[in-house]
């Protein structure tokens, strides 16, 4: 009998996300990963140029954090988190807390990006709720991304992925994300917003937004909303599921602003793509709108595996990977790099724009393409043909590796960028 390769044995019981499976190609089977560099089952090799959706920063089956998981499995495998606390959940904690904005007091466990912002939206609703002050409105830059739970959903702007749902949603009330010259006019549209609606929260992708195409903004004008924002009492969630843990260049992209927000949601590289976990911090005011006697105003919000022992190991090893020298020069070559290739690519007649911000690069071409549609197929397939893996958003290129890629691997990573640039 002839055994059946893995896309094949996929193909027979597996729903994938994002994926339209009357047209779609069969999926790649992997079976190793290791530092920056993936293998399917065929013996292909392919660079892993966006780190697994931006978690496997440190490189796959790191063997820090390996070790890490390990050690704690012998230790403690699993216990709810109800009543209940363990030394990597506090340690964790503390940890975080270290390098989070300094106004950041409490850590909320949950399971992966979409239910941190979900807890997030949910933590601000009831905040007002709990003082007797009924908001049901969120804000939310256009073009955004927070994930696919209903709540986080509904903060979304992205049509692909809300169509079907969107008579179901929260009411959201959507602002272009501030540029350095408009910086004004999306103030007043926040001011006009907040006027003539029960506004609780403004939820923001801070300086990058991920899903929208690797789409930049300015701090200076987000510091400027959530300060306004601030004043006027609307919480400010910070959603740095893609930004954080060094992406931007610094441990989060919030630690370029002067206002902090008063909710910030992890996940992705916070276990460095090992386990499923995901943090929702706030600062002590939103914490304390939740103390009360009356036992129905705590936060009654859970998750089965909520600070899982193994996911708080490998977040305690990720973290002290994250601030080591060998990551921080790799972070600070990867950033360069991104500078000097963007310069030698940035008058190229189908290059439309080229920005970098820390180790993301992204590149528009001067192609229509939608965000998954045939064309946009052929680019991600050609770089799979050149043992390339990276995922264009729509017309959008962009390198996000993991910070242990070699400069060898980085620079075929630049020269397949190049060689489509000729190609389509």
């Amino acid at each position: 009998m002839v055994t059946k390769n893995l896309s094949e044995r996929d193909k027979k019981f597996i729903w994938h996300p994002l994926t339209q499976h009357q047209t779609a190609a069969a999926p790649i089977g992997i079976v190793k990963a290791k530092d920056a560099l993936l293998w399917d089952e065929d013996g292909n090799e392919y660079i892993d140029g966006i780190a697994s959706w931006y978690t496997c920063m440190y490189g796959h089956s790191n063997d820090t954090i390996t070790t890490a998981i390990k050690n704690q499995m012998q230790k403690l495998d699993f216990v709810m988190f109800s009543g209940f606390t363990h030394e990597p959940a506090v340690k964790l904690s503390e940890n975080l807390l270290r390098i989070l904005p300094e106004n950041q007091a409490k850590i909320f466990f949950n399971d992966n990006g979409s239910t941190a912002v979900e807890a997030a939206i949910k933590m601000a609703l009831q905040y007002h709720h709990n003082r007797g002050d009924k908001r049901g409105t969120l804000i939310a830059f256009e073009d955004g991304f927070h994930g696919d739970t209903f709540g986080a959903m509904s903060a979304s702007g992205l049509s692909s992925y809300n169509g079907p749902f969107e008579d179901f949603l929260l009411k959201v009330e959507r602002i272009p994300p501030p540029q350095e010259d408009t910086i004004e006019k999306v103030l007043a549209q926040l001011e006009s917003i907040i006027q003539n609606t029960n506004c609780a929260a403004f939820i923001f992708e801070p300086l990058a937004q991920g899903a929208a195409g690797m789409k930049f903004h300015s701090a200076k004008g987000l510091d400027v909303l959530i300060k306004r924002c601030q004043e006027l009492g609307v919480i400010c969630i910070a959603d740095e599921i893609m930004t954080g843990f060094g992406k931007t260049g610094k441990n989060f992209a919030s630690d370029y602003l002067e206002n902090n927000p008063d909710i910030i949601c992890l996940s992705k590289a916070l276990t460095a793509g090992m386990f499923p976990l995901s943090i929702t911090s706030c600062s002590q005011a939103i914490f304390d709108g939740f103390l009360s006697e009356e036992v129905h105003k705590g936060f009654f919000h859970a998750h089965t595996f909520s600070a899982h022992p193994l996911g708080c190991a490998a977040a305690l090893a990720s973290i002290e990977l994250l601030s080591s020298p060998e990551i921080m020069e790799r972070r600070r070559y990867i950033e360069n790099a991104h500078k000097q290739f963007a310069a030698t690519i940035e008058k190229h007649p189908k290059v439309k724009e080229v920005r970098s911000l820390g180790v993301i690069l992204a590149v528009d071409l001067n192609l229509q393409m939608e965000r998954y549609g045939n064309l946009r197929d052929k680019l991600y397939q050609f770089f799979m043909k050149r043992g390339i893996m990276i995922r264009p958003l729509g017309n959008t290129v962009y390198v996000l590796p993991p910070y242990v890629i070699t400069n060898m691997q980085l620079r075929k990573v630049y020269s397949s960028i190049e060689e489509a640039l000729e190609h389509f």
